[in-house]
C-alpha cells in the first residue's frame, strides 16, 4: 500500500514513459507515486523468459530502440547501452537479394537492378530524410512547435511536401522503379500502422516519419541486455531519486476538480485511494477516458503479429552469397515487395488473412548475445524476432487462437520459401520438449498489456506539431492537472520516453 495519502504526482502505469516522468519529477524534488497494474514495471518494454527451462531473456514485445533521446539518458544518468547493427537490412529476391550495409550496398543494388540508378535514388532519398531527421528530432523534447514553425525548421519544401503533404506512395513511385526497392522503403510507413501507400489520411506518412527521425539519424539500435535493461535502469533511477513504485496496484478511477486529483486503486482484494496535485496517465487515451468516466475516443486497432523464437542455430539461405549472420543481423524482409504489400493490405481490408503475409525478422543475439545464458551462447543458440504487417485486430475477432495458428503457419511458410532448410529444423526445445516459438496477435497484446485493439502506438500517430487542443507539450487534457504521458500523446509511439519527459516538463512548468 502507498506510504502516504497525498503526493505531488501520482503516475498511473509503470511503463517506460511513466518511469521517465517519475524519475524527472522525483529528481526535481516532487513526491511521486507510481501505480502499476502488472506484477512488474516496464509495460511493453520488458525482457522475460517465455520458454520454460531455456535461459533466454527476450525482449518480448518491443525490441529495438531509435526514438529514445540521448538527452533523457544523460539527464537521468541511465546506465543503458545500445549497439549499432552492422547490416541495416537484407531482402531475399529469387536466388539473390538486396543487402544494405557492410559496405556492400552499392554492389548489391547493381546486382539486383542491373544498374546504378536505384542506388543513386536511394542515397538521395535517405539523404533527404536524414536532413529532416537532424532538424525534427531535437524538437521532440521541446514545447510543441506550430506547423509553420516546424516547416520553417525543416527548411526544405520538397522534403516537407513528400513527408507532410502527399501520400508517401507518390514519393516512392516517383523516385524508385524496382518493385523490391519500393517495398523496402515502404515498410517503415507500415510498422504498427494498417494503411495503403496512398492513404489520403497520411497515417502512413506519420508512421514513416517516426521511423526515420530517431536519434537524428533514423538508426534502429539493439538494446544491450534486452529492452528490460532500459526499464530496469529507469525504475532504478526513479527509485534512487525518491519515487515510490508499487506493482500489483490497478487504478480504477480518477476524480479531479482541476487542481487536485484522487486516484482510486485496487491491490489484491483491497481498495484504496490517494490524492495528488497532478495525475499522469501512462496508458492509452481510451484507458484515460475510462478512468475519468468520460466518452472514449474513436476505437484504435493494431495490425501487427509478433513472433519470438529461440534457435539452436541460424538457418541456411537459398541465397548462398549472403551469410545468415549477415542476413539476420539487420532487418530481413519477407514478402515485402511493393506489390506484395499492396496485395496483403487489400486482402486484410477485405477481411481475409494475407495469402502471403509480409514480415520483418532480426536476430538480437548476433549484436548482443548477453540475453542468453553462457551455455546457450557456447552452443551457438540464437534468437529471432518476427514482426508481421497487415494483420489488423478485426481478423482475429471470431477465433483468436485458431487464426493465430493459421497465420503463424503461413508466415513461417513465407520464410521457409527463402531458406535452404525449414526454420522448424532449427528450433530449440523447452523443458517440456516443445519448440521455442510464441506468437502474439493484436488481441493478445490488448489482453496482456491493455493496448487498445492491440495498437502498439495506443492510437494513430500524430505529426509532431501543435494541433487543436494539443497544449504546450502535447500531453495536456481537458483537466489542467491530468496529463497523458503514454504513447498516445502527441509525439508518442515507440520506445522513446518522450511523452514521459514532456509530461514532467508540463508539471514543472518548463
Amino acid at each position: 500500500m502507498p506510504a502516504h495519502a497525498t503526493y505531488d504526482a501520482v503516475i498511473v502505469g509503470g511503463g517506460h514513459n511513466g518511469l521517465v516522468a517519475a524519475a524527472y519529477l522525483a529528481r526535481a524534488g516532487r513526491s511521486v507515486l507510481v501505480l502499476e497494474r502488472l506484477p512488474t514495471t516496464g509495460g511493453a518494454a520488458v525482457s522475460t523468459r517465455p520458454f520454460p527451462g531455456v535461459d533466454a531473456r527476450l525482449s518480448r514485445y518491443s525490441y529495438l530502440v531509435s526514438l529514445l533521446p540521448q538527452k533523457i539518458v544523460a539527464d537521468l544518468g541511465l546506465r543503458f547501452e545500445v549497439r549499432r547493427r552492422t547490416v541495416s537490412s537484407y531482402t531475399p529476391h529469387g536466388d539473390g537479394g538486396l543487402l544494405v550495409g557492410e559496405g556492400r550496398t552499392r554492389a548489391s543494388f547493381a546486382e539486383l537492378t542491373g544498374g546504378d540508378s536505384e542506388y543513386v535514388a536511394w542515397q538521395q532519398f535517405y539523404g533527404a530524410t536524414a536532413r529532416v531527421a537532424e532538424r525534427i528530432f531535437p524538437t521532440l523534447t521541446e514545447p510543441l512547435p506550430t506547423r509553420a514553425e516546424l516547416r520553417e525548421r525543416v527548411d526544405d519544401e520538397a522534403s516537407w511536401r513528400m513527408l507532410f503533404e502527399e501520400p508517401i506512395g507518390a514519393a516512392i513511385e516517383k523516385r524508385f522503379d524496382h518493385d523490391l526497392v519500393r517495398g523496402v522503403v515502404l515498410t517503415d510507413a507500415l510498422i504498427g500502422t494498417f494503411a495503403d501507400a496512398h492513404d489520403p489520411s497520411l497515417i502512413q506518412n506519420r508512421c514513416f516519419l517516426y521511423h526515420v527521425i530517431g536519434g537524428g539519424t533514423g538508426s534502429w539500435d539493439v538494446p544491450v541486455g534486452g529492452m528490460g535493461a532500459l526499464t530496469d535502469a529507469l525504475a532504478g533511477a526513479a527509485r534512487a531519486a525518491g519515487a515510490e513504485i508499487l506493482t500489483g496496484h490497478e487504478a480504477l478511477r480518477i476524480d479531479t476538480d482541476g487542481t487536485s486529483g484522487e486516484v482510486t486503486y485496487r491491490a489484491g482484494e483491497e481498495e484504496g485511494s490517494v490524492t495528488a496535485r497532478h495525475v499522469l496517465v501512462n496508458a492509452s487515451p481510451r484507458a484515460l477516458a475510462e478512468l475519468l468516466g468520460e466518452e472514449p475516443p474513436v476505437p484504435a486497432e493494431g495490425a501487427q503479429f509478433k513472433v519470438n523464437m529461440v534457435l539452436t542455430r541460424l538457418p541456411r539461405l537459398k541465397d548462398t552469397s549472403v551469410d545468415p549472420r549477415e542476413a539476420f543481423a539487420g532487418t530481413l524482409h519477407i514478402a515485402e515487395g511493393y506489390g506484395e504489400l499492396a496485395a496483403a493490405h487489400r486482402e486484410a481490408a477485405a477481411g481475409q488473412l494475407p495469402s502471403a503475409p509480409p514480415s520483418e525478422i532480426y536476430c538480437h543475439t548476433l549484436t548482443d548475445p548477453s540475453i542468453l545464458g553462457p551455455d546457450l551462447v557456447g552452443s551457438g543458440h540464437q534468437t529471432l524476432t518476427l514482426f508481421g504487417l497487415h494483420t489488423p485486430a478485426r481478423l482475429f475477432s471470431k477465433d483468436n487462437d485458431a487464426v493465430r495458428e493459421r497465420l503463424l503457419a503461413s508466415t513461417l511458410a513465407q520464410l521457409d520459401a527463402r531458406l535452404a532448410e525449414p526454420i522448424g529444423d532449427c528450433y530449440a526445445l523447452d523443458a517440456e520438449g516443445r519448440p521455442c516459438v510464441e506468437a502474439k496477435t493484436p488481441l493478445d497484446l490488448e489482453r496482456e498489456l491493455g493496448l487498445p485493439g492491440g495498437h502498439i502506438f495506443h492510437r494513430d500517430l500524430s505529426f509532431p506539431y501543435a494541433g487543436r487542443d494539443s497544449g504546450r507539450w502535447g500531453v495536456e487534457t481537458a483537466h489542467p492537472n491530468v496529463l497523458l504521458c503514454g504513447a498516445g500523446a502527441v509525439r508518442g509511439g515507440g520506445v522513446s520516453g518522450v511523452p514521459g519527459h514532456n509530461a514532467a516538463m508540463a508539471v514543472l512548468g518548463r
